[in-house]
């Protein structure tokens, strides 16, 4: 994408940022950036800027870490998190109580969408119970696939339709731009 963070590219009428934070705003109670580099690039959303505890970029998991760490010191009664990439314009208005419900109906601590035949193991709810685990797992055992790790606790899977406009359909080229440019003028609601 030529460098700079996908997250401020701007579809339709805000920035993927701005819509990622429109969608997950309403449905949490507390919001937070992770992002490792220069934090002051994100000053203007007023949110804190946590980056990853392990080093070496470790992944995503590193980053659902590192969310973890934050909400076990500042926010002790807050018991899951969300997490949800930066690259994301659509995601659903319903996301965390889709994510709880299926999570619940199948007894697994854990939960991710899936739209169409596509798991999207980034967009999940996490036990902030189970951090030490996930510690020890990325720090001792060196694991870094998401999966694998939900795998060891169960993982309920939340589905989403892909049409017209898949909720999780994420940026990554210049064509995907376009494409998600093109999708919030047909479909402005989604």
């Amino acid at each position: 994408m030529g460098g700079g963070d996908k997250a401020r590219l701007r579809i339709g009428d805000a920035t993927i940022l701005e819509r990622v934070l429109a969608r997950i705003g309403p449905q949490c109670s507390r919001v937070i950036i992770n992002a490792n580099g220069d934090p002051a690039r994100f000053a203007d959303t007023g949110l804190p800027v946590v980056a990853d505890s392990v080093p070496d970029f470790a992944g995503p998991l590193a980053g659902i870490l590192a969310g973890l760490d934050w909400a076990a010191a500042n926010a002790p009664r807050d018991e899951w998190l969300l997490s949800v990439p930066g690259d994301c314009p659509f995601l659903p208005r319903d996301l965390v109580p889709r994510l709880h419900q299926a999570r619940a109906a199948a007894g697994a601590p854990l939960a991710c969408a899936r739209s169409g035949e596509w798991r999207h193991p980034v967009i999940a709810l996490w036990p902030v119970a189970l951090r030490e685990d996930l510690r020890r797992a990325l720090v001792d055992d060196g694991l870094r696939k998401i999966e694998i790790w939900t795998a060891r606790h169960g993982v309920a899977i939340a589905d989403w339709p892909a049409e017209p406009v898949d909720p999780f359909f994420n940026v990554n080229t210049p064509k995907d731009a376009a494409r998600a440019e093109g999708n919030a003028k047909e479909y402005p609601d989604v």
